[in-house]
């Protein structure tokens, strides 16, 4: 069971019919679609993510484990549409206890799908370790960087817009000190990820992520 055009054709009925009426009449066509492709590709990404590192989990459950529900939090925004219209895996360091802390992502949607590898949104106290050790070890993190490009995946997320507390303008790193997200992300196309191979091509691309993990975690005190 791998990922397939009638998944994200399935994303598609949801954006025109997000509702939980609509939703349970549907349920069936969730777990086949998209439920299960995304449980099968976690259990076949627990080698190759041990490989990569035994402190990162792969967990292959419906709730609580590596796959994120499909339920929004609908408490602080506007939209009050109950379902994401994509499927969220993340394989996190083992001592976080959520999505804020160093993982691997996969991301799969119509208007978007791609892979990442970071810290999304930490909590103030990890961004200023994650800010001091590359003030410390500027060259470590560039080298980062440096081979992250090569493989085609950028730095995204949101940054400051003026130089972070104890800071100078003039730092030469300074663009990379006002993230408050540090996350690269390389896209994908739909062909890639409905592939036979695309286990395979996942494990692939996170190899080249492991500079910027091992960094973090680093900062962190985290062993990787």
């Amino acid at each position: 069971m791998s990922f397939s055009e009638q998944g994200f054709a399935f994303l598609t009925r949801l954006e025109n019919n997000n509702d939980r009426a609509w939703f349970k009449q549907h349920q069936d066509e969730y777990e086949t679609l998209l439920r299960g492709p995304a449980l099968t590709f976690i259990e076949q990404m627990q080698q190759p993510i041990q490989a990569l590192s035994p402190r990162l989990t792969a967990v292959a459950k419906k709730v609580g484990g590596s796959l994120m529900r499909p339920q929004r939090d609908t408490r602080f925004g506007h939209d009050k549409s109950p379902y994401k219209l994509n499927v969220g895996i993340q394989f996190r360091h083992f001592q976080g206890k959520d999505v804020h802390a160093p993982g691997l992502y996969l991301h799969l949607a119509n208007d978007g799908c791609f892979i990442a590898a970071g810290i999304w949104r930490p909590e103030s106290k990890v961004l200023g370790a994650i800010r001091q050790c590359i003030d410390d070890n500027p060259r470590a993190y560039s080298k980062a960087l440096e081979e992250l490009q090569r493989h085609g995946f950028t730095m995204d997320g949101d940054s400051l817009m003026r130089p972070p507390k104890g800071f100078d303008k003039s730092h030469p790193l300074i663009n990379e000190l006002k993230r408050k997200d540090f996350v690269a992300l390389k896209m994908l196309t739909k062909e890639q990820v409905c592939s036979n191979n695309f286990v395979d091509f996942c494990a692939s691309e996170f190899q080249h992520t492991q500079a910027l993990m091992r960094y973090l975690c680093f900062a962190l005190d985290l062993d990787y």
